[in-house]
């Protein structure tokens, strides 16, 4: 099997803090299903997609890599999930791994985007659009997503790139 890898290289500080390269395609990473979420080129609309189902990373890869050429996506964000104190824990350790996977099997520049309590938030947007309870858990991941895109394409901070490691 052929691998195809690409290296994001180093970015100097101008060039992570210059707007992303849209779309963007926005992951929340969960235990059994994966939050989507794209935005149109000009990073101004962010419209929720249905989750993909979670199995290994084979199949993971292969929805990531379909939803990248439908919506012609030419960044991914992933929600890095990162502790209150913005320690890192065991999910966010899982998170950075998938990004590095990730970052090595596409040509799209890779990020991790700090997501604490974007579920909070996604429950209580989805409850102000007025879905009923029995509604949301369809959403929440999509809606998780979407807070993350949301965050990534409006943060005045620096961009950190996932770059994966020399083989």
């Amino acid at each position: 099997m052929r691998r195809e890898s690409y290296d994001t290289g180093s970015m100097n500080h101008h060039q992570a803090l210059l707007k992303p390269k849209g779309p963007v395609l926005a992951l929340d990473l969960g235990e059994k299903l994966v939050g989507a979420a794209v935005s149109d080129d000009r990073l101004v609309t962010i419209k929720r997609l249905p989750p993909l189902k979670r199995s290994n990373w084979k199949r993971l890869l292969q929805a990531v890599v379909t939803l990248i050429q439908r919506y012609d996506a030419q960044t991914v964000v992933i929600g890095l999930p990162l502790k209150l104190d913005g320690s890192s824990g065991d999910a966010a350790e899982k998170a950075h791994q998938i990004a590095m996977n990730l970052a090595r099997s596409i040509e799209q520049p890779v990020y991790l985007q700090d997501e604490r309590l974007t579920s909070f938030e996604a429950m209580a947007n989805l409850k102000a659009e007025g879905h009923k309870p029995g509604e949301i858990p369809d959403l929440i991941d999509g809606e998780a997503a979407a807070m993350i895109l949301r965050d990534f394409i409006q943060t005045d901070q620096e961009r950190v790139p996932v770059t994966p490691s020399s083989r």
